[in-house]
């Protein structure tokens, strides 16, 4: 079992694919790659957490259509960490779990991860190593040294391992600000 995280799929939403450079034709197209790329990573024993952002637009008001994209998500158990376009209808969809932050116990990583949908100074346990893993700022800002952006704009539309996460991480540096939040305990 492997736990796959991403955010900011924005499913049927035709303005992302402007607002965010996405190369995709119309939502269409791009709710079948991004549909696809999950299917190539996520098996199906595994678990899908989706940081905030499932749907959005029109088509996110229509229950039926939700469902069915739901419908095509792979993994075992698939869940929704709420973002800023995730209203009542998506998070009434059969996800395992709905939260607005959550703690998660990742088999495949050596520390604790915090998921919220937006980034974040500071987390439990920050200061013993812990990462957090977040979207809402699409291709704005890559993350920190403890701190990764698991959107699909900065990952080529495909999900992450919290391995790969932490590989981004150690390539990134400190956030400038994390003196001030965290500071050193002697």
């Amino acid at each position: 079992m492997t736990h796959w995280y991403t955010a900011d799929l924005h499913f049927g939403h035709e303005n992302i694919i402007p607002f965010s450079g996405r190369p995709f034709r119309h939502a269409g197209h791009m709710d079948a790659v991004l549909i696809e790329n999950l299917w190539e990573k996520v098996g199906p024993d595994d678990d899908l957490w989706i940081i905030g952002d499932f749907a959005f637009g029109p088509k996110a008001k229509d229950q039926d259509w939700l469902s069915m994209i739901f419908g095509q998500l792979p993994g075992a158990r698939r869940h929704l960490v709420v973002g800023n376009h995730d209203g009542p209808l998506t998070q009434g969809l059969p996800w395992d779990s709905v939260d607005w932050m959550c703690e998660v116990e990742d088999p495949a990583a050596s520390l604790p991860i915090t998921l919220c949908h937006y980034p974040m100074m500071t987390w439990h346990h920050a200061r013993k190593g812990a990462l957090h893993l977040f979207g809402h700022v699409h291709h704005g800002w890559c993350g920190s040294a403890n701190s990764v952006n698991v959107g699909v704009d900065v990952w080529d539309f495909f999900p992450v391992t919290a391995q790969e996460a932490v590989q981004r991480a150690r390539k990134m540096p400190e956030h400038k600000h994390w003196g001030d939040v965290e500071p050193r305990v002697r």
